[in-house]
């Protein structure tokens, strides 16, 4: 059988370029390389030469995430160049990544989600109309981002403003949200047409850490992530079934991650991930090897999915 030249991308400029390098090191190290001729290209500084290869390749691997590179510009980029890639395109990418545009979808769509209101920056702000609203503690996060980046729990009326600074530093436009305290699940989608859900992940943080930040994403022993969770198969299927609601609500392509909180059996969507982490540790990965599909088989998955989808 003929190998695929196949582009893997990682790197790039956003806030999660280390982490971006990373997962690109593992997923190198996954592919087989019995199928695949692999190419690597770091978008910071490789375009012109991706651009020059780009009739040779069969299709490309997008290890990116945050801007330039999980919000629709490298799949833009892609589109014109011909090269096909595994996940969503321009539209599914750029609408997970605007959380209120994903917001504004999953109500269309009937899935359920916290409540929350939007703030511009220069815009005054009512902190007495926010705890009306919701009262403390509540969750202050940009707009636009990933790895919960800026992303902070607000328990008091000290915290608002640094709360703020801290969000507005990644986006002009901010998210208040209602804080929901329960279980922290996500739940993996594949498939173009016909979608698959993974077993759910229970996320459970190390005391240190309020939420799944981005230290407890990337910091080896401080979160436990159970595979499957531990809830019963009622809530298992609502989260699955909400995952799948919201990959398509979202236009997504070939596989997405859905992230959200269970509290007294109600399930509140948060967001979507639509390039989610890929080493051989990462949520998505543990979940497919739950369902009996290795790392390197679940690269495999993903490649000839883009290649179906032209």
């Amino acid at each position: 059988m003929k190998k695929l030249n196949l582009a893997l991308l990682s790197g790039g400029i956003s806030s999660e370029r280390d982490v971006s390098i990373n997962s690109g090191d593992q997923v190198y190290e996954a592919l087989d390389k019995e199928k695949y001729n692999i190419y690597r290209y770091d978008p910071k500084t490789d375009l012109k030469r991706l651009v020059a290869d780009a009739s040779r390749i069969d299709a490309a691997l997008i290890i990116l995430h945050g801007s330039y590179g999980e919000d629709g510009t490298v799949q833009g980029l892609l589109d014109l160049l011909q090269i096909p890639y595994q996940g969503s395109g321009v539209l599914g990418s750029a609408l997970a990544m605007n959380k209120l545009a994903s917001k504004k979808l999953y109500e269309k769509a009937g899935i359920p989600i916290p409540p929350y209101i939007v703030l511009e920056n220069g815009s005054r702000i009512d902190v007495d109309a926010c705890n009306e609203k919701f009262g403390f503690p509540m969750v202050l996060k940009p707009v636009v981002g990933g790895s919960s980046v800026g992303m902070s729990i607000v328990r008091s009326r000290d915290d608002f403003q640094t709360a703020m600074d801290i969000a507005v530093a990644e986006d002009n436009t901010v998210l208040i949200e209602a804080y929901v305290e329960g279980i922290e699940l996500t739940a993996g989608i594949i498939g173009n047409q016909q979608l698959e859900a993974l077993p759910i992940i229970e996320i459970v943080p190390d005391d240190a850490h309020e939420f799944f930040d981005y230290e407890a994403k990337y910091t080896a022993g401080v979160t436990q992530e159970i595979c499957p969770a531990r809830i019963d198969e009622e809530m298992t299927k609502k989260a699955q079934t909400y995952a799948k609601m919201a990959h398509q609500a979202l236009f997504c392509k070939g596989y997405s991650r859905t992230d959200m909180i269970l509290k007294d059996r109600e399930i509140f969507v948060l967001e979507t991930n639509t390039i989610p982490g890929m080493t051989a540790t990462s949520l998505l990965p543990q979940a497919a090897n739950a369902a009996g599909i290795s790392f390197s088989q679940l690269l495999d998955r993903l490649i000839e999915l883009s290649i179906e989808a032209q």
